[in-house]
């Protein structure tokens, strides 16, 4: 019986330390890149490891911001094209997106379990801001908060322009994968 009181208690503490909480962050989310064309024999992805996320678990508002130099590719050459000629680091060094899950009030952050849920808000990359709207999944386990999403983005619309030399090699949309694992704020 002095078990069952224990954790009893333990879960009112921890339900109420994560309502009063309210925010989640990591900045050890990640990102995949995928730009591989498919008649090309030459993958074109890239990963980055330090995706900063924040999200308010009684609004449903986010936000992420991600530092391109961040991403990592299979070998150095395309990785410094990446960075110098498509995404301009140097110029624009990060990429965020704001936003909320439109569908919030259907998470339940107290109780374990898989919520689909819909992602809407503004994605700013080279210095251009456009509407991007997604599904993804809002999964919760222990408190913790794992949330992942996947999309495509259009390098015309964020003027980024691929030279025709390798334009047979490069997709004329990149394929993003989020996967961010956060823990209460403190």
């Amino acid at each position: 019986m002095k078990k069952i009181s224990t954790v009893f208690i333990l879960f009112i503490l921890s339900f109420q330390a994560i309502q009063a909480q309210g925010k989640f962050f990591t900045k050890t989310g990640k990102i995949n890149f995928n730009a591989t064309a498919p008649s090309s024999p030459e993958k074109i992805e890239g990963v980055n490891k330090a995706v900063t996320c924040v999200i308010d678990i009684k609004t449903g508002n986010m936000q992420f911001a991600v530092l391109m130099k961040g991403f990592e590719f299979e070998r150095a050459l395309m990785e410094e094209h990446f960075n110098e000629n498509y995404v301009e680091s140097s110029k624009f060094p990060k990429t965020e997106f704001k936003g909320s899950v439109s569908n919030n009030a259907t998470v339940n952050y107290t109780k374990d379990g898989v919520y689909p849920v819909k992602v809407k808000g503004k994605l700013t990359m080279h210095g251009e801001t456009k509407e991007v709207e997604t599904d993804g999944k809002i999964s919760i386990k222990g408190g913790k908060i794992n949330a992942t999403a996947s999309f495509s983005v259009a390098f015309a619309d964020y003027k980024i322009t691929i030279p025709t030399l390798v334009s047979d090699k490069i997709a004329k949309k990149a394929n993003i994968e989020v996967d961010c694992s956060l823990e209460p704020l403190k």
